[in-house]
């Protein structure tokens, strides 16, 4: 990625940080064998943030892969697809579980948003223990209006500058619940879906762990948001 590029993702960055996601509760701590990124995880999608949360202390990103890396999509990390519906498919007894979504204007699919993986159910619930960054790739105007035509949606004002400015993937919008994204050391998470790859799987397995920073928060107005959704029972 050429600098001048990556030096406009920083800035949208910094954009997004001053404009939607001030004083959230939690930064996770990404380390990996390509170097070291923060993520804050947003408040307003509290039931994804939890949940990372709860795997995080249960060890399930403990020397974790990220074992699914396409070039200007996404680099995604935990369960496969394959391994969790596999045993899903194998248990007579243990039914499949899924998160509801939680679909919030303020989280969308720029450079460097985190998500929460799925499979196709109807409902558009979240896998357990699954996550992935955006990469993406540059978008257009004519992009954004084919998917709005498309999909019945309405990207803000916010999320077109971004996405005509630094790119991302708005076709993920309203489908996948995106729950966060990275505010130091993008470049990492950028190097890491460079690497050599066979079949999307790391040549070269990238290995990582997350610690979790409560952050010291000073809030002079307390603020409601509405979260579309609440959890899947099965």
């Amino acid at each position: 990625m050429k600098n001048k590029q990556l030096k406009n993702i920083f800035l949208g960055t910094l954009f997004a940080l001053s404009s939607s996601i001030y004083a959230q509760t939690y930064t996770l701590k990404f380390k990996t064998n390509y170097g070291k990124f923060d993520v804050v995880l947003y408040d307003f999608t509290p039931e994804h943030r939890d949940l990372i949360l709860n795997q995080i202390e249960k060890g399930t990103y403990t020397n974790a892969q990220f074992n699914r890396v396409i070039k200007d999509f996404v680099i995604q990390g935990g369960e496969l697809d394959e391994d969790i519906l596999e045993e899903e498919a194998a248990s007579l007894i243990k039914k499949p579980v899924r998160l509801a979504p939680e679909f919030n204007p303020k989280a969308y699919h720029k450079v460097g948003a985190l998500g929460a993986g799925r499979d196709d159910n109807k409902q558009k619930g979240s896998y357990y223990n699954q996550l992935y960054f955006v990469v993406g790739k540059k978008v257009s105007a004519k992009d954004l209006d084919d998917l709005e035509f498309k999909k019945g949606i309405k990207f803000t004002e916010e999320q077109r500058k971004e996405y005509l400015k630094n790119g991302g993937q708005p076709r993920l919008d309203y489908d996948y619940t995106v729950f966060g994204e990275v505010t130091k050391g993008l470049n990492n998470v950028i190097k890491i879906s460079e690497v050599e790859t066979n079949k999307e799987l790391p040549v070269k397995p990238v290995i990582f762990s997350i610690k979790v920073k409560k952050n010291s928060i000073k809030r002079k107005n307390k603020t409601s948001f509405m979260v579309g959704g609440s959890a899947i029972k099965y």
